[in-house]
């Protein structure tokens, strides 16, 4: 088992084992689809009191916006069943169940890398979205009188962190999923280490006879021929 796992940490964060922390950031993506999906189902079951839209917008509008909400409702339910794969497979110790959760941890970590990337190729983009703030908004005023330079670098700042914390999960999952491949493998090479009489020798009836070496004495039957 050390040359199996000497390629790979097993620890995460709160020195413990990755599969125990995979099981948690399953159960923890879970819980928060699920709210999400239940604010979701409450907005579409009462639309008067959770549609954002005005009595003067156009009933296509609202006509969109509650197929933005089922679209929205459907990719947390499917959220919520990837997380729960990846949970099962976790403690089930099944690598092939983790691995549409890590898929999303990459999807969702290249999309952010995108948002990265597009503040820096377009920083006004960041003004562009301060003025289609509400006025209500608490601090619009203090953030908008920062210079666009200053605010690209608090952004690419506040995204870099997020990168690294969305980076390091990855890992983590990663480990869980190399760590639950080689039980599987160290399963497999102990069974045959404990059974390599019955995989190494071939039965006794299916035998091939050993040829007799020269110089030995021959039958008594030939002798006397």
């Amino acid at each position: 088992m050390t040359t199996l796992n000497q390629w790979y940490s097993t620890n995460c964060c709160l020195c413990c084992h990755v599969r125990t922390g995979t099981i948690i950031l399953g159960v923890w993506y879970m819980l928060i689809n699920a709210v999400v999906l239940l604010i979701l189902l409450t907005a579409l079951g009462d639309p008067e009191q959770y549609h954002l839209t005005s009595a003067e917008l156009a009933n296509d509008l609202d006509v969109m916006d509650d197929a933005n909400m089922c679209i929205a409702s459907s990719i947390s339910l499917l959220m919520i069943l990837i997380c729960g794969m990846a949970t099962y497979g976790a403690y089930k110790l099944h690598a092939a169940w983790i691995i549409p959760f890590f898929c999303y941890q990459i999807f969702d970590f290249a999309l952010n890398t995108l948002v990265a990337v597009s503040i820096v190729v377009y920083p006004n983009t960041i003004q562009d979205y301060l003025q289609q703030l509400p006025d209500n908004f608490p601090y619009k005023e203090d953030i908008s009188a920062l210079s666009n330079v200053c605010l690209v670098l608090v952004v690419l700042l506040f995204i870099s962190c997020i990168l690294a914390f969305k980076a390091y999960l990855i890992a983590c999952v990663w480990s869980c999923y190399r760590y639950v491949c080689s039980r599987g493998t160290a399963q497999i090479l102990l069974y045959v280490t404990t059974d390599d009489t019955t995989v190494l020798f071939p039965p006794y009836d299916n035998s091939v006879d050993v040829p007799t070496k020269q110089g030995t004495p021959q039958s008594s039957s030939t002798m006397t021929a």
